[in-house]
Formats: structure tokens, sequence, C-alpha cells
């Protein structure tokens, strides 16, 4: 009798997974470029901590709204339809965006016009994209599947900030003045490619047979899926949760690293450097995921509230490093933190859904994020421009240890385990 093939081996060999990871990886990163040249060039048009923040604000709130209908549209029309048309429409964006700032024509209204085009096109992308790996490999391959994405999308979320802080360092960041841009320009340009490239491998990918959702009204359609997620007390619980979390992750510190590399590091190229450690770290932790197995600090709950307390601790000190490396240092761990356990959570809400549900599913796991973290950027800047920057990466650690720890003690997070396919209630 022979052993069962390996699921690495066999998804190396499976078209569509192969198709599907070289555009992902192609498009992860390019959107590396983009992330660090766009808010660089709103800072460096206004040069004001809150206008920084009111525009990760202006470009994030439209989107974490429509995210929700995006949703819905996913389960309607399947996830490699929506998708494609974002990247075509992406792809238009991006290359204007790169024409205005290498001809100097990049001024602020016109950059937040074509950033909230670009954001009101990921409002539909995202849940496409987290939704299109279970359309297209077999269920007994998914976690797999999700390991090797994940951990070719760190090398490029590594490699990404490391290039682009390398073009802006030989191209021009706009730190000279606005005729000094060039390699703004040229990341915005690398993006379009990308997202070129990425719609002609998704051409490739022939999903699995999908029963779309059943045809009704787009906001009784929203409703159902939330209404769904919140009747499974579990998850309810994790999405309520990660939400305050992302006040921290995804609100201060779009504000936070940027300031920090500005103030009191060496400008963009920094900030690469800062973002390309946390990517390293986040591989490295996926890596000893890996090799852990499904091994834990007693279960998937409890592992999650740890690791959460501990980056607390760690984001404290960020706001008084004085040198490049001492803030990759504790990027890193941070990282590898959070790339320990991103594979295991995704899994596991991609398995306890049913197909029918998963795209509204990960849309409002997106809307935690997309939704709350421009409202704490806004905040963010706010303080930022009051207090100092020590101060800011305290307080946050301290918010993100005290969410930990009142999990820890009032919810029932730390019961969560994996879950069998299909177990949403």
């Amino acid at each position: 009798m022979q052993d069962a093939p390996n699921p690495r081996t066999a998804l190396l060999h499976d078209r569509n997974f192969t198709w599907l990871m070289s555009g992902g990886v192609i498009s992860t990163l390019g959107d590396q470029f983009t992330l660090i040249a766009l808010p660089w060039l709103v800072l460096k048009l206004t040069g004001d901590a809150v206008a920084l923040g009111m525009a990760v604000a202006l470009m994030g709130i439209p989107r974490a709204i429509l995210i929700l209908f995006g949703g819905a549209l996913v389960d309607r029309h399947s996830p490699k339809r929506i998708l494609m048309l974002t990247k075509h429409v992406n792809t238009v964006l991006l290359a204007v965006l790169a024409v205005l700032v290498y001809t100097g024509q990049a001024h602020l209204p016109v950059v937040l016009a074509l950033a909230l085009g670009l954001s009101l096109a990921s409002a539909f992308s995202i849940p496409a994209g987290t939704s299109m790996l279970p359309h297209a490999v077999a269920p007994q391959h998914l976690q797999a599947a999700n390991g090797m994405m994940m951990g070719l999308r760190q090398i490029t979320m590594l490699a990404g900030p490391l290039l682009a802080g390398l073009l802006f360092a030989l191209a021009g960041d706009g730190s000279d003045g606005p005729q000094h841009m060039r390699g703004l320009a040229l990341a915005f340009g690398f993006d379009c490619i990308s997202f070129a490239l990425s719609a002609w491998t998704l051409a490739k990918v022939q999903p699995r047979p999908f029963a779309p959702a059943a045809r009704q009204p787009v906001l009784k359609s929203v409703a159902d899926g939330l209404a769904a997620v919140w009747r499974d007390t579990m998850m309810r619980t994790c999405f309520i949760y990660w939400g305050l979390c992302a006040c921290v992750i995804g609100g201060v510190m779009q504000v936070a690293l940027p300031l920090l590399a500005s103030s009191r590091l060496h400008g963009a190229s920094a900030l690469g450097l800062l973002m390309g450690a946390h990517g390293a770290g986040a591989l490295l932790g996926m890596a000893a995921s890996g090799i852990a197995g499904k091994r834990r600090a007693g279960n998937l709950g409890m592992t999650l509230l740890l690791i959460d307390g501990i980056a607390g601790v760690l984001l404290m000190p960020l706001g008084l490093v004085t040198a490049s490396w001492q803030g990759m240092l504790i990027n890193v761990a941070i990282g590898v933190l959070g790339g320990f356990v991103q594979v295991a959570v995704f899994t596991w809400i991609q398995q306890r859904v049913p197909r029918e549900l998963l795209g509204r599913t990960m849309s409002l796991f997106m809307f935690i994020f997309m939704g709350l973290a421009p409202l704490a950027a806004v905040a963010a800047g706010w303080i930022a421009s009051r207090v100092s920057l020590a101060t800011l990466f305290g307080g946050s650690g301290l918010f993100l240890v005290g969410a930990a720890l009142l999990a820890w003690l009032f919810t029932p997070m730390r019961a969560l385990r994996a879950a069998p396919a299909g177990t949403m209630v």
C-alpha cells in the first residue's frame, strides 16, 4: 500500500494552485511598493501628521463600508470574476498615478481621488482574493495551500519594502522637494505592471464548480451574512476582539511608522527597512508554525492571546529607537509572533464557514480591520501632533496587552480550537 502523497507535492502539480500562487506573489510584491509610496507621498505633499491620518481615513472608511457589499457580490458572481475586474481597474488607476507623480502634477486632491479609487476597488478584491483559494484547491489541501501562499507572500513582503527602499534611495523619495519624486513614480509604475501580470495568471485558473448564493437584494444578502456570524458565539467574540487589535495594528502603525522614519531615521528607505523586517519576521513565524505543526500554548485561542500580549510589550520601546537596526529588530520579533498563528487563523475561518457564506464572512473579517483602522489612524494623527512618539507607541502597546488580558479573563477566546469544516452555528 502506497503512502498518500505529500499535500505540498500534490499542490505543486495542481495547475490551478500554481497559477493562483504565481499571480498572488506578483501582485503582493507590487502592493508593497504602493503601500510605502502612497502614505509617503501624502506626507511629503503636506508635511502634517494630522493630514496623513485624515488621508488614511479617507482611503479606508469607504472601502470598509463597501467591503461588506463586495463579499455579497463575491458569493453571487464567483471570486474569480470579481477579482479579475478589480485587477483591471487598479492597473489603470496606478498608471495614471505614476504618470502624474513622474511629471510633477501630483497635487493632493488628485492623489486622494486616485487613492480613493484604489481603495474602492480593494473593497471588492479583498473578499474575492481571500475567498478564492477554497474554490481553486481540494478541501484536504487547504491548510497546506494557505501555508504555502502566506509563506510566499511574506517573502514578497520582505523583499518588496527592501527593494522599494533601495529604489527611493537611488531615484528620490521627495525628501529634497517635489521635483525629486521619481522613485515614488517608479514604485507606482511597478505596482501597475504587477496588476496586469497577475490578471493574466488569474485568467488561467479554472475554479472548482461553484454554487452561487441565492439571488436576493444585496442588503438582505449582507444582513444574512452578518446574522450568520453573529449567531456563532465564538466567531462573534473573535471578530470583536480582532477589531480592537486593529485599532493598534492597522491604525496607529499606519501613522506612527512613517512619522518614526521621517523624524528619527533616514526617510522612506528606513520605512522600507522597518516594514521589510516585519515581513521577514512573519515569514520566520510561519516557518516555525509549520515545523511545530498543531502544537500550541494550550490551544489556538490561548496562543493567540499570549502572542498579542507579548507583541504589545515589544511595541512599547519602538518610539525610543534612534537607529534603523533597532526598529528592525523589534519589528522582526513582532512579525515572528504574528506569523506563527496567521495560517491557523485563516484556515480556521475558511473551514468553519460554509462556502456559500465564505465571501461575506471574509469581507466582514476584513471590515473589522479596515473599518476601525482608518478611524484609529485619525485619532493617532491627532495624538501624534500633541504627544511624543514614545508616548504613542507606549500607549499602543499597553492597549494591546490590556485587550489580550481582558479577552483571556472574560471571553471564550481562550477555548478557541481548530474546527471541522462547516461547523458554523
